[in-house]
């Protein structure tokens, strides 16, 4: 994160604290595991001592933060005091996938607190999933309600996510179309709900907590349960489009004869490229497919093998459009996709140092989800955090 331009450093005026108040909590906040050091958060926001003192203080005074002592002291003089979030404040991250509805309390710092996970089906209505979601809530809430305050639900969707409103334009493997599934999840329970596409949410995870951390331009692609999404950073920023709907490459034309998509196109990604025949061919369920890379590592069935490599040419190919269209610098593979990569790297890489345009293609990179099993829940988890990042005052 850049430092805060001058004109909103020291405390002025109220709208220049509470841009600072927020800019040391995203500094805190982003630092996952370990903080920040009172000298980190002055150099890093070119404030001074005092002025990061009070910020701190006041922080902590709503509950937000809290501050220790490094542990080690190698360094001559007092040491600077390490500031790290608390967890007075929680937030939800729901995931709804055609095998089940996940829910999680995550705290700030990316810290996931509780999971649990309600089975649902292919055929589960919005309104059928807002029911069994608020009873997930409630019953892993529970255990947090008299100590924590719930700030709020984040929903990562696989499908079309309206941005201004959080209406599901398109949930293709639920059949759901033009469903109000965040302001029925808000009534039932009686909180701010906000959603986006999961993919999307992922690559903000990733890019903020995980692989792509620093990297500008960023392309992740994450395997599940309801098929391939894509998620973009370009320049530092998440690219949405103009209503949310950017970042769709699982659409992504990559065999033109291939077979007819769900979507009513033929050959896309995720018709070519499935978890569904790999956990076949390895004997998995659903319920295991935390096992699939080591199931297709430890293969020596030709048949999983011609399937790995099938899939990873498909999947080099819409790399290949990637590269060409949005010249990331990283690109960041999650879910069965990671699995994927994992069992044959050299291929993937071999075919992305070869197929796209040369210049296009110097410098890029593939990398692994870092995340792992928490990734949606921490990315869905920012959305119910937007509002205490962006204004911890006014949010509390």
């Amino acid at each position: 994160m850049t430092a805060p331009s001058p004109s909103v450093r020291g405390l002025g005026n109220e709208s220049v604290r509470r841009e600072n108040l927020a800019s040391v909590l995203r500094l805190v906040h982003r630092n996952r595991t370990s903080g920040r050091s009172r000298s980190e958060l002055t150099a890093l926001t070119g404030l001074n001592r005092s002025t990061i003192a009070a910020l701190v203080g006041e922080l902590a005074s709503l509950g937000l933060v809290a501050e220790s002592e490094p542990e080690s002291r190698t360094r001559v003089g007092r040491p600077s005091p390490v500031v790290t979030t608390t967890d007075t404040v929680l937030g939800i991250a729901v995931n709804p996938e055609i095998d089940a509805i996940s829910v999680a309390v995550v705290g700030l710092g990316a810290r996931v607190l509780a999971r649990t996970r309600v089975p649902a089906s292919a055929t589960t209505s919005a309104q059928d999933a807002v029911a069994l979601t608020a009873t997930a809530i409630e019953r892993i809430w529970r255990p947090f309600a008299a100590q924590h305050r719930n700030i709020g639900v984040g929903v990562a969707v696989p499908g079309l996510v309206r941005a201004d409103d959080g209406l599901v334009r398109l949930a293709p493997h639920f059949g759901w179309v033009d469903e109000p599934f965040t302001a029925l999840l808000s009534e039932r329970i009686g909180l701010p709900v906000a959603a986006a596409n999961d993919a999307t949410l992922g690559v903000l995870a990733e890019s903020t907590f995980g692989a792509g951390r620093g990297e500008p331009d960023v392309v992740y692609l994450n395997g599940g349960a309801s098929g391939i999404g894509g998620g973009i950073i370009s320049g530092g920023a998440p690219l949405l489009g103009a209503a949310g709907y950017a970042g769709e490459l699982g659409h992504t034309l990559v065999n033109s004869a291939g077979i007819r998509c769900h979507c009513g196109a033929s050959g896309c990604l995720e018709t070519e490229v499935r978890r569904a025949p790999l956990l076949e061919l390895t004997g998995l369920t659903d319920a295991e497919a935390g096992d699939l890379e080591g199931a297709l590592a430890a293969s020596d069935d030709p048949a999983v093998r011609a399937e790995v490599e099938r899939q990873l040419d498909a999947l080099a190919v819409a790399l290949r459009n990637a590269v060409n269209t949005l010249n990331p610098r990283l690109i960041v593979l999650g879910g069965f996709l990671s699995a994927l990569y994992a069992v044959a790297p050299e291929q993937l890489d071999d075919q992305l140092a070869r197929q796209p345009l040369a210049a296009a293609r110097e410098g890029v990179r593939i990398a692994r989800a870092e995340l792992g099993g928490d990734i949606l829940s921490i990315g869905a988890a920012e959305l119910a955090f937007a509002g205490v990042l962006g204004d911890p005052a006014a949010s509390l």
